[in-house]
């Protein structure tokens, strides 16, 4: 995806190096409310299960939602009694904010979460995060929908369940198959970007997390999971359901007016085929024509409905001439936003003067065909007018794309690379040997602490818009730009 400016990209998926025992790879993180009961089963079982099977280092975080009821007292205790456990309490609710709390204080580099109850069984949970430790997905899932799953739960929960995910699929043409199924997890690469995108702070968070992150290209991988539906949960469905369906509008119209920057989330191919330079060969003209025919076949039907509009209050010349300025200009509005993928108002202005040049061109090429038209017959009846004006048409769209990619919409990436540098003597060291273990070629998110071997308690203020580890304190960043507080009541 091409704009006119990208403030930043992830990097091709990479193997997580090798690391000392001390560096956790996995950070399970277990977000509760009011969860004094299942709370010290579920943490002993999880730790039992990763010390017999994970083969990596871990850690186990709680995430106390601002609970009222003895949950602090028994994180507290847990933390204290195991060494792979830490705990932190939140004062506001909202499984989303805890979310993106934790996620962005941790220095993981696979970063998951799970309900609670455990509803999930534990044994899909290291193919969830292998293909995140191995490099070939960004994301991952657990999907109680996948036809292997096998999964045991009332039918009214089922039957939302697979409504809500139809809802996704027909508005958002979402292509996974379980938004919130409480087992998921993800890079923490990918999370210091995703999530200051992501804007709800409650149940909706897994969606839109997962909705911008398939828009944007990134990698979901989904794990069928044997799940056992808790009849003791405290979720409310029904205003559950109703605040996923506002959020689900709200996406949908980001997404319809281009206002979300996805292309901070575009990731280079690697080793692949289609991310190799062949001389002669232009990227991207496949899926340009499909989207300049398209845009190009409904802005002809919108010309041709303001020419008979034109026509009943003026002459051929003159309706022809007005009904193709209009449909010029939506069409290279049109062409920018969805052929080109120039998005933002850097260069509207100019691009919006260069297709008025092309339209020129156009008319020239319509008003010179009716008038040749006239020449042959006085009097041409009106479908023999429009079926001119669509030869025509045909042949100023081929010119219109032609002119598009090579004047008005030119991809100049390649010709705003840095030239190389060359380096005559002894060779640097590369950051890859001086950079901490797991982390990454690349500069991390200034919200995450740096100190990979800090394991102290620590607590978010979500008043104080800070997350303090230790002595060290750190600001987030805004989830939105015109936003102060990413964790602020919505």
């Amino acid at each position: 995806m091409r704009t006119d400016s990208s403030p930043g990209t992830l990097p091709a998926r990479e193997h997580l190096p090798a690391a000392g025992a001390d560096t956790p790879v996995l950070d399970v993180v277990i977000p509760v409310y009011n969860g004094e009961k299942d709370l010290r089963p579920c943490v002993l079982r999880l730790q039992q299960h990763l010390m017999r099977t994970f083969p990596y280092p871990f850690r186990i975080t709680i995430a106390d939602n601002a609970s009222t009821d003895a949950t602090p007292l028994r994180a507290a205790r847990l933390e204290a009694e195991i060494a792979e456990v830490t705990s932190f309490r939140l004062d506001q609710k909202g499984r989303g904010r805890a979310l993106r709390t934790v996620w962005f204080a941790s220095e993981a580099p696979v970063l998951a979460y799970m309900d609670v109850d455990l509803s999930t069984d534990l044994n899909a949970l290291l193919p969830l995060v292998a293909p995140l430790i191995s490099g070939h997905s960004d994301l991952a899932i657990g999907s109680r929908l996948s036809r292997s799953s096998r999964v045991v739960r009332g039918a009214k929960r089922e039957f939302i369940s697979r409504t809500y995910n139809l809802i996704l699929r027909g508005s958002l043409q979402a292509r996974f198959s379980d938004a919130q199924c409480g087992f998921k997890a993800i890079r923490r690469d990918v999370a210091q970007v995703l999530l200051p995108l992501v804007e709800d702070t409650d149940w909706f968070f897994d969606t839109e997390m997962l909705v911008l992150a398939e828009r944007a290209g990134l990698r979901i991988h989904e794990v069928p999971v044997d799940w056992v539906d808790d009849p003791d949960s405290t979720v409310h469905i029904v205003k559950t359901a109703t605040d996923d369906l506002k959020g689900v509008w709200r996406i949908g119209k980001e997404l319809t007016t281009g206002s979300l920057p996805l292309d901070r989330l575009t990731r280079p191919f690697g080793d692949d085929p289609r991310n190799r330079e062949l001389p002669n060969v232009p990227k991207g003209l496949a899926r340009q024509l499909v989207a300049f025919c398209v845009v190009g076949g409904l802005s002809t039907l919108f010309y041709l409905l303001l020419y008979s509009l034109f026509r009943q209050i003026s002459g051929a010349q003159i309706a022809n001439a007005l009904a193709l300025l209009v449909s010029a200009i939506t069409n290279t509005a049109a062409n920018r936003r969805l052929t080109f993928g120039v998005r933002g108002r850097g260069g509207a202005v100019r691009h919006q003067a260069q297709g008025l040049v092309v339209f020129g061109i156009g008319l020239a090429l319509t008003s010179g065909s009716l008038a040749a038209l006239n020449v042959a017959t006085s009097h041409p009846a009106h479908s023999t007018e429009l079926a001119v004006l669509v030869a025509a048409n045909l042949a100023a769209t081929v010119l219109r794309f032609l002119l598009y990619r090579a004047w008005v919409f030119p991809d100049r990436r390649c010709s705003t690379l840095p030239s190389p540098v060359v380096v005559h003597g002894p060779t640097p060291p590369t950051h890859a040997t001086a950079m901490a273990p797991y982390d990454h070629p690349y500069q991390p998110h200034p919200a995450v602490p740096q100190n990979p071997h800090e394991t102290d308690r620590f607590r978010v203020d979500a008043t104080s818009d800070r997350t303090t580890r230790g002595d060290t304190t750190v600001r987030l960043k805004p989830v939105r730009p015109h936003d102060t507080d990413p964790r602020g009541s919505r």
